[in-house]
């Protein structure tokens, strides 16, 4: 649909009624199920684990992203160890103060046998926001992005630190948030610096839109500010239709 009105972020007064303080994100990079029993996981994972996260207080937001043989085959650049990826689970919180009841809390879920179920961990990734901007066609805000309605998120992994509103371009691109790769994160043994995070949100589908959206992140790399570890679109998960993408 055609959205009407000024966007938000051409509205002084809706901006100064509030900013997202999601400043800290959270990566969790997986392999598909050894036993194909993926839609299996996503509903325990969706209806189970994801929703007590809400109970700590830094936690902003959550993302579950899954990729599927079309998908996967639609990358433009997949280095090792990110060709192994086919979930990513996204937690957005205020700052890194919050990891540490975030350990606690699945460490407490697993004693109550709350943990039946785990796919195969490939990385880890944690950072810090660094930009976010919306395309005016969206209407909302470039601080609302993680909460608009999307399809998938074509997600960028890269070495390096460059600007990546170029993306925004491309059809489909609700909105744009990125983040910088953060040092040891509250003794969770993860390190992520010189990393850069970008999710662009689309709200078409991810795999159609994944041609542009590649050519456009390969035109990022010719100047070798970043370098491409892994550039691929991923499906966003559809509530009690759990297997409809899978890897």
């Amino acid at each position: 649909m055609k959205l009407v009105g000024t966007p938000s972020d051409r509205l002084p007064d809706v901006l100064a009624t509030g900013a997202s303080d999601a400043n800290f994100v959270f990566l969790s990079c997986s392999g598909r199920d050894p036993d194909g029993r993926d839609a299996e996981y996503i509903e325990w994972h969706s209806l189970d684990h994801r929703p007590e996260q809400y109970r700590l207080a830094g936690v902003r937001n959550s993302i579950r992203l899954v990729s599927t043989p079309a998908a996967r085959a639609a990358r433009a650049a997949q280095a090792a160890p990110f060709d192994q990826v086919d979930h990513i689970m996204t937690y957005q919180f205020a700052d890194p103060s919050a990891m540490p009841a975030f350990t606690d809390l699945g460490a407490a879920l697993d004693r109550g046998g709350r943990m039946p179920h785990r796919l195969p961990s490939i990385t880890y990734l944690t950072a810090e926001r660094q930009g976010m901007i919306a395309a005016p066609r969206a209407v909302a805000g470039a601080d609302t992005m993680p909460w608009r309605p999307a399809l998938g998120v074509y997600v960028l992994i890269e070495e390096g630190d460059a600007s990546p509103v170029a993306m925004l371009d491309a059809p489909g691109v609700a909105g744009i948030w990125w983040w910088q790769g953060f040092a040891e994160a509250s003794g969770m043994g993860v390190h992520s610096p010189g990393k850069q995070i970008t999710y662009c949100f689309l709200d078409e589908d991810p795999v159609a839109c994944a041609a542009a959206l590649g050519d456009l992140a390969r035109a990022r790399w010719v100047s070798g500010a970043v370098t491409g570890l892994l550039a691929a679109p991923f499906h966003t998960i559809v509530p009690f239709d759990w297997g409809r993408n899978v890897p």
